[in-house]
């Protein structure tokens, strides 16, 4: 598989929201650096595993829409909105946040990335 194939399908998947998938994809060394307004904040291999599972907790469905995604080498930067679904009324799509993530693919794993993002 491709890094760019690999990232495609972490954002099709529903790692975002279940742990279990999460970990499929991460590399066991990985970094995210997010710089997102409500400020900076750096999540190691546990700490993306912990989002996961918060995410999990609060929508019962989670959907990316890729709108742009560049490739180079092992780098792929991928711009996307993310919509879920809440608990409370899962009949409604949500508009969570914008996003656009630069990861560095190591041994077909999501190893660095850099992400920013904007509520909606």
């Amino acid at each position: 598989m491709t890094a760019k194939e690999l990232v495609q399908d972490f954002y099709k998947s529903d790692a975002l929201i279940d742990s279990t998938i999460m970990k499929e994809y991460l590399h066991s060394d990985a970094v995210l650096d997010w710089n997102s307004s409500k400020g900076f904040v750096q999540l190691d291999y546990d700490g993306l595993i912990n989002i996961s599972e918060e995410l999990g907790r609060a929508y019962v469905r989670s959907k990316v829409r890729v709108s742009h995604i560049i490739t180079e080498n092992d780098m792929i930067t991928v711009r996307y909105s993310h919509f879920v679904k809440t608990i409370e009324n899962p009949r409604e799509e949500m508009l969570l946040a914008h996003f656009i993530s630069i990861w560095q693919v190591k041994d077909n794993k999501l190893y660095r990335g850099y992400q920013m993002s904007q509520l909606s």
